[in-house]
């Protein structure tokens, strides 16, 4: 069927509809490469943006529509460096070809429970009963940007173990002061310096809580278990926030349930099918609101 044959306005509705579904596409992608809540705000805020713009150009506000373009232009520059690598991914996969993979949700990076998370637990109990200071950085989801890290440290790749936990933090070895990152079921780097929480805390808590603070409050998608040196107390943070004092048994519960491999992907990514089921369950709701639908009391008066 050739084009000349379709009226103008099917045309116009057509590349509408192509147009709209790329931009839903894209936006979907977007949400699924950035799975943080926090960061899923800045997301939408940026798409708010971007449509207040679309409507101010559609209702000729010229003024309104420069002021609005350049704040738009701006927060994509802006999120461009706060997220540097998740569209360093995007872009290398999208480099590769790969674009069915930008449409897949990121998987979970979950340590195997019957081994990584006891290995972990049974070497923070016996730091905690010889009152051994320690700080170990876990990834829950996704993947950190080690930049956010005051100093890397050192690499080292390994799997994780008991003695290999142990003996990192012992006084007399030279990695003992800093963290420890683990990623899955490596143990990725030593040494790691963390950047300190700025709110106020408790003169009990020392450098390692007020690092394990900092960190998680920057980075949503990681938990760090703390060992405090003075009195040997357990604690875990995340989002900021410490949960202490803690008994082994109950890290271990508490590290079970942030690994649960049955949780593949962040909840604030939701499903394209549902996205769209929400969309018209929206417009049925304002439906009666535009066309102002007689009531059946009305038609009973009548």
């Amino acid at each position: 069927m050739r084009l000349g044959l379709i009226p103008a306005w099917t045309q116009s509705l057509i590349r509408q509809s192509i147009d709209l579904g790329l931009v839903l596409a894209l936006t979907y992608m977007l949400l699924l490469i950035i799975g943080e809540r926090r960061t899923l705000w800045l997301v939408r805020g940026l798409i708010i943006l971007m449509l207040a713009t679309v409507l101010s150009k559609y209702l000729k506000l010229e003024l309104l529509s420069f002021v609005l373009e350049k704040l738009a232009i701006g927060a994509v520059l802006a999120m461009a460096v706060l997220f540097q690598s998740e569209f360093r991914r995007f872009l290398e996969q999208l480099g590769r070809g790969q674009l069915l993979e930008l449409f897949k949700p990121s998987r979970r990076a979950v340590p195997k429970t019957d081994n990584v998370i006891d290995e972990i637990v049974d070497a923070v109990k016996e730091l905690s009963q010889n009152r051994t200071g320690a700080l170990m950085i876990l990834e829950t989801s996704g993947s950190i940007d080690e930049g956010v890290f005051a100093v890397p440290g050192v690499r080292l790749n390994a799997e994780i173990s008991k003695e290999l936990l142990q003996t990192i933090f012992q006084t007399s070895t030279l990695l003992h002061d800093g963290a420890v990152f683990m990623s899955g079921d490596r143990l990725v780097a030593a040494g790691v310096i963390l950047p300190l929480s700025e709110r106020t805390a408790s003169r009990q808590l020392g450098t390692r809580h007020r690092a394990a603070m900092g960190i998680t409050e920057r980075v949503e998608n990681c938990v760090c278990v703390v060992v405090s040196e003075e009195t040997g107390s357990i604690s875990l943070a995340e989002r900021g926030t410490l949960n202490r004092p803690l008994t082994s048994s109950k890290l271990k519960e508490l590290l079970e349930e942030r690994f649960a491999p049955a949780v593949v992907r962040e909840p604030g990514a939701p499903k394209l099918p549902s996205l769209v089921r929400q969309f018209f369950s929206q417009l049925q709701l304002l439906r009666p609101r535009f066309f102002r639908l007689p009531s059946s009391t009305s038609k009973s008066k009548k």
